[in-house]
């Protein structure tokens, strides 16, 4: 007989922290739900785009798993209109091979993603790295470097004075940027250092450095600051040469 899943306590995961789990599949709804609850999550549920905006309003989530195919809103929608109401971790689950629509749901703000069919315990893996990449580190000190700065206590980013709108991979990458400038670093190594993973699809980081150059340069076409290095990855350069 199998033996019931015991999740591992992790450390720096708040297990007090609520997710909205929102599929029209009550299938896959009532697997990921009943694994995140024993996991010690609070958990809400929704099977489509509108109960979902409700249910957020209702009790703000901490983070959401959001299927990418929903009837009437898709995710990509819903995905839109939850961070119109502020900063709040998303995890898409999409179908397996659609490498197009994993895109679009990074660009829209998605933070990760999970194919279909997947294991409910690697999503609420999947789910304890993003929750504890969201919280503050109260030891980190502030960056700045060539008008951008990051306060990642108050895990607040701005250029210029003016505050940048930012999701958690996003700040995250500008942080770890801000740290090492002038290095160059491959996909490979962002994707290890601020993802936290040691495999994974390196599009990710590819569409995070696309929606971080859009935000933090003059001109995100001829990028001064985020600079690719051919052959290699990226590298900041706080001079913009």
């Amino acid at each position: 007989m199998q033996q019931p899943y015991e999740p591992v306590k992790a450390p720096g995961v708040d297990r007090t922290a609520r997710v909205l789990v929102v599929d029209d599949d009550p299938t896959v709804s009532e697997v990921v739900a009943g694994y995140l609850d024993r996991a010690g999550y609070l958990v809400d549920r929704a099977d489509d785009g509108p109960t979902a905006l409700v249910r957020a309003e209702e009790h703000r989530p901490d983070l959401v798993v959001l299927d990418l195919m929903l009837p009437g809103m898709d995710g990509l929608e819903v995905c839109r209109l939850l961070r119109d109401e502020g900063p709040v971790p998303v995890i898409m689950l999409t179908a397996r091979g659609d490498e197009e629509d994993r895109v679009l749901g990074l660009e829209v703000g998605a933070d990760d993603y999970v194919t279909k069919p997947f294991s409910p315990r690697e999503l609420v893996l999947r789910v304890e790295s993003v929750l504890r990449r969201s919280r503050p580190d109260p030891a980190a000190r502030s960056l700045r470097a060539a008008g951008v700065a990051v306060d990642p206590t108050a895990r607040r980013a701005t250029r210029d004075g003016v505050e940048l709108s930012l999701t958690l991979r996003e700040f995250d990458l500008l942080s770890f940027f801000l740290r090492h400038p002038g290095r160059a670093f491959s996909r490979q190594d962002l994707m290890r250092e601020v993802w936290g993973w040691d495999f994974g699809d390196l599009s990710t980081v590819t569409v995070h450095v696309r929606r971080l150059r859009g935000k933090v340069e003059d001109d995100p076409a001829r990028p001064l600051l985020i600079q690719t290095v051919w052959g290699v990855g990226y590298r900041f350069e706080p001079g913009g040469e």
